[in-house]
């Protein structure tokens, strides 16, 4: 009986690269929605994929981690607590405003989004949780703080 000889294949460079490691760049496809009811608060699949440097803290922590023991083109669920998420709903967050403070362009409505500047020039959300008189009402908190949340995430591509 003869041994039949099978020739070797070169891996490319994704073969070697079973997941992906600090420093590779990935493409990466998901829908977002809320654990308590379902309901979807963002996808990439009527968009392209989102692209990020695995390490670099440019997606929520748990998000990442989830990417990071994907082979490309796997896809799974992933759910994620609101501390591995957006983080808890801080109150000291929660503030009154003197209408005064106001631009005078601005009108004053609930759910309304301003733009605030930090002392340090950073810039803050808020949204207008209520209106009075004299005040108003914000909120810096991320709009999903203090949510546990449901990922369907799919690694597309994984570059160095």
């Amino acid at each position: 009986m003869s041994a039949i000889k099978i020739p070797k294949t070169k891996p490319n460079k994704t073969d070697l690269m079973e997941t992906p490691q600090e420093g590779n760049k990935v493409k990466v496809h998901y829908k977002g929605t809320l654990e308590e009811d379902g309901s979807v608060f963002d996808s990439s699949y009527d968009r392209d994929p989102i692209e990020f440097t695995i390490g670099e803290g440019q997606i929520i922590p748990g998000l990442e981690n989830a990417v990071q023991e994907l082979k490309q083109g796997e896809q799974k669920q992933v759910r994620l607590s609101s501390e591995e998420a957006f983080g808890e709903r801080d109150d000291n967050l929660i503030q009154q405003v003197p209408k005064s403070q106001l631009p005078s362009d601005v009108q004053p409505e609930e759910g309304k989004v301003l733009q605030a500047q930090t002392d340090g020039g950073q810039q803050m959300r808020l949204v207008i949780t209520d209106v009075g008189e004299e005040n108003i009402t914000v909120d810096a908190n991320h709009p999903l703080a203090g949510k546990n949340l449901l990922f369907d995430v799919e690694l597309v591509e994984i570059s160095q």
